[in-house]
Parts: structure tokens; sequence; C-alpha cells
């Protein structure tokens, strides 16, 4: 099925969580926020919140500097 993740469309299996989708993305195990639809999402909840066709999904990343 296709998504958008930060305004790319990307095609991922269907009944895919959003903690799958994390890791086919390796992000970091820290430092990461990710909305699905414009709703934030606690990473507690990744592996129980299941993707659907046509979802937003944005990815934050921390960053340091100044």
């Amino acid at each position: 099925m296709k998504v958008q993740v930060n305004n790319k469309e990307m095609e991922i299996n269907v009944s895919s969580t959003v903690a799958q989708l994390a890791n086919m993305l390796e992000l970091p195990s820290a430092g990461v926020a990710i909305a699905v639809n414009n709703q934030m999402l606690p990473r507690t909840g990744w592996n129980l919140s299941m993707l659907q066709e046509n979802d937003n999904i944005v990815v934050i990343k921390a960053a340091c500097g100044g």
C-alpha cells in the first residue's frame, strides 16, 4: 500500500505498524518523533498503531547545534 512519508510517496506492506515503518526507515532509537495524519504518536504506541492506505506520516529527527 502507499503512504506519504515527509511528502514522498512510499510503498509499504499492508498491515504495517508505525514501529515497522520506523525500522524500515532505519530511524535511531532516540531523538525521533512521528506524526500520522497530523497526530503525534508516543513511541510506546508505535507497535499498536496500524498504518492505512494514503496515510500522511511526518518523521521529525532531533538535531544538535545552535
